[in-house]
């Protein structure tokens, strides 16, 4: 089969590998949608957390189920599905409460394991949901779409509450979608005045505010001076992160959505006199992706906007280096097989 491999930084070469035979419990997929994410681009450049070359990338996966090894509840041969791409271990402290999403053992696929940048893949029938009402790009965006509605699950915003959302890229995006559909009101915050126009058309922000034009006094204006009771950073830059916690409320939460490889730095009399909530998201559970589901199938979300750019399997290699390219307006790339 057809298989992309990331050999080092800076480097993907297409080869042929076996397809992999599913073992009791697994399914095989024929993939047919590939979404790019920052996890790829960062692994491509050597920045992404947690990782090791060579990797077989991609974790934002669908496709039609080929094979089934035993039992599969509620999964037949020829069914189109998603793939859950969090295989935990079911057994530490964080999967017994039913948080598998950050489980002490975690594998992502793409990451810590082989993922989809192939023809075939075999993962546990247990990490697959049936996406047969979907099309095959709603089911390769459910999993970025679905890390923005976990984080808007863990906040828990109530209608008619200001929250910022810091960061106008695909999982920032989703969690200004998911917020508006809980009844927030959502400001978001980029330097990029393109990528807040999108916020405004495509989530229905309420308000942006461009970070490079004083964006304390313009939060301050937004919010009738309390500034948002919740804040998401959904950007991955350390900078930012820090800077995030002059935005919260007092009483409010400031949320972690992206991830850096660096500490974070803040000012503790400030942290204290706001009793502010400090709160880590990580990845999502199957609550989520049904969440996002149910928005996809209610046309809630046009996926049409969201995928700005696409490439067959063939030319992936050569288009990738432009994706990378801020100038490009890439929001979200999907390779078809």
């Amino acid at each position: 089969m057809k298989t992309i491999i990331c050999r080092e930084i800076n480097e993907f070469y297409q080869t042929e590998t076996e397809a992999p035979v599913p073992q009791q419990g697994e399914a095989l997929v024929r993939i047919r949608r590939i979404g790019i994410c920052g996890t790829d681009l960062h692994a491509f450049k050597g920045n992404q957390p947690y990782f090791t070359y060579p990797r077989i990338l991609g974790h934002e996966l669908s496709g039609t189920v080929e094979a089934i090894a035993g039992e599969a509840r509620g999964i037949a041969v020829g069914d189109q599905v998603a793939v859950i791409p969090y295989l935990e271990c079911g057994s530490c402290i964080a999967c017994r409460s039913g948080k598998t999403n950050c489980c002490t053992q975690m594998r992502v696929l793409g990451v810590h394991t082989d993922g989809g940048m192939r023809e075939f893949i075999a993962v546990p029938a247990d990490h697959l949901i049936v996406t047969n009402g979907l099309t095959l790009d709603q089911s390769a965006v459910l999993e970025p779409l679905s890390i923005g509605a976990h984080a808007v699950r863990r906040a828990d915003p109530q209608p008619g509450e200001n929250v910022l959302v810091i960061g106008a890229g695909p999982i920032g995006l989703g969690v200004m979608a998911i917020a508006k559909q809980r009844g927030a009101r959502v400001i978001a915050m980029d330097m990029n005045d393109a990528r807040l126009a999108f916020c405004r058309e495509w989530a229905g922000a309420d308000a942006v505010v461009n970070v490079r034009d004083n964006p304390q006094e313009q939060l301050r204006e937004l919010t009738d001076g309390e500034f948002p009771s919740i804040v998401f950073d959904a950007t991955g830059n350390a900078k930012s992160m820090e800077s995030a916690f002059q935005y919260v409320s007092h009483g409010g939460k400031l949320v972690y959505v992206g991830l850096v490889s660096a500490d974070i730095r803040f000012n503790d009399p400030e942290f204290h006199k706001r009793e502010m909530t400090l709160m880590g998201s990580r990845n999502a559970t199957r609550e989520d992706f049904e969440v996002v589901m149910k928005a996809l199938s209610g046309s809630a979300v046009d996926i049409n906007a969201y995928i700005t750019h696409r490439a067959g399997f063939d030319t992936m290699i050569e288009r990738f280096e432009d994706w990378l390219n801020p100038a490009n307006g890439v929001i979200k790339a999907v390779v078809e097989l």
